[in-house]
């Protein structure tokens, strides 16, 4: 009897171990393909970065052809589509003072195939137009900073003021009186122009137009007296002798107007203010991917041929160090247009 009962569970014991042997089997199985979710998804950012682009890439311009943004995000997408052997196309897309082309980038997918070509309107829209529907800083990923512009204060001739000193005096003694052009309120030349009152302790007169060339035609016709703007679209006119020059916004003179002083030493110790062209890309957008445009971009900024172009224009090349050197510059940016204060103007058409 019992070594009957031996010889059961000997047969049962052994009739046990192909299921268990199985179970082992699967288990062990199952732990293979985990690892092997967990090395995929660890190596994923490499692997993306490694393999993009497989397709073609887009950058979005929110104005209209034609001006600094259009002809800068141009020459990057021609450089860039050689660096990364793949096309990159522009995409020009205007509209609501360029939030609807931003907007569109924000909800775009974060895998580096839409970016934003932008000026640094972008940073300050949504400080002066109410939903803007964007945040600059939470929505977007920075890639890289392209390039700087000068701006230039410039008055109609008619005005007697030659110096930015004489001009800040008469602003001060006139309260209301010294009128200023703009493309609107939250444009470059806005802003400039309240940072300048700001600084200066003075109170000027905003006349908003739709468009700077709009602005730009009525203070050349004497409308109005003075207006800020990128010396790249007003130097012509200074050259012309149709509009008298009196100080550049940055700390250092433009290449373009070599003979026109800065508004630091001219009369306001200090006062900086320029433009910037930059990409950007949506957030969530994976690290790797980022770097390789941002070094694909700095690569394309650093050609000979890209920085005649652009030096020509008055537009200094100025790519960033790295993404998060333009992410630390876009910052600053945001803080300083948020500590404006302004009165919305109605625009003329």
């Amino acid at each position: 009897m019992k070594i009957s009962m031996r010889g059961s569970a000997a047969r049962s014991a052994t009739s046990m171990r192909p299921h268990a042997t199985m179970r082992a089997g699967r288990i062990a199985g199952m732990l293979a393909g985990l690892f092997a979710l967990t090395a995929a998804c660890a190596m994923a950012p490499v692997q993306a970065a490694g393999a993009y682009p497989d397709k073609p890439i887009r950058i979005i311009v929110p104005v209209a052809a034609g001006g600094t943004v259009d002809l800068v995000a141009r020459l990057v997408a021609k450089g860039l589509s050689e660096e990364l052997h793949q096309s990159v196309i522009v995409e020009n897309k205007p509209g609501a003072s360029g939030l609807l082309g931003t907007r569109e980038v924000a909800r775009a997918p974060a895998d580096g195939y839409t970016l934003l070509a932008v000026a640094n309107t972008f940073a300050s829209a949504p400080q002066f137009v109410p939903d803007a529907g964007y945040d600059p800083i939470a929505d977007f990923a920075p890639v890289t900073q392209t390039c700087q512009i000068p701006m230039v204060l410039v008055a109609n001739p008619t005005v007697p003021q030659r110096t930015v000193k004489a001009l800040i005096e008469r602003a001060r003694a006139h309260p209301g009186e010294v009128s200023y052009a703009s493309s609107g309120v939250g444009s470059t030349g806005y802003i400039a122009a309240e940072l300048f009152s700001k600084q200066a302790g003075l109170k000027m007169l905003s006349v908003s137009y739709k468009g700077n060339s709009q602005a730009l035609t009525d203070l050349v016709g004497g409308q109005v007296m003075i207006m800020f703007d990128q010396v790249s679209t007003s130097g012509i006119y200074v050259k012309a002798g149709k509009l008298n020059a009196l100080g550049v916004t940055t700390t250092t003179r433009s290449k373009l107007l070599p003979d026109v002083p800065t508004i630091a030493e001219a009369g306001l110790p200090g006062f900086e203010d320029d433009t910037f062209n930059a990409i950007l890309a949506p957030a969530g957008t994976p690290a790797p991917v980022v770097a390789k445009l941002h070094d694909a971009i700095a690569k394309v900024l650093r050609r000979p041929e890209t920085e005649a172009v652009l030096t020509k224009q008055g537009i200094e090349v100025k790519p960033s160090e790295s993404p998060a050197a333009f992410g630390a510059i876009l910052k600053r940016a945001v803080e300083k247009y948020r500590a404006i204060d302004h009165e919305t103007a109605p625009a003329k058409s």
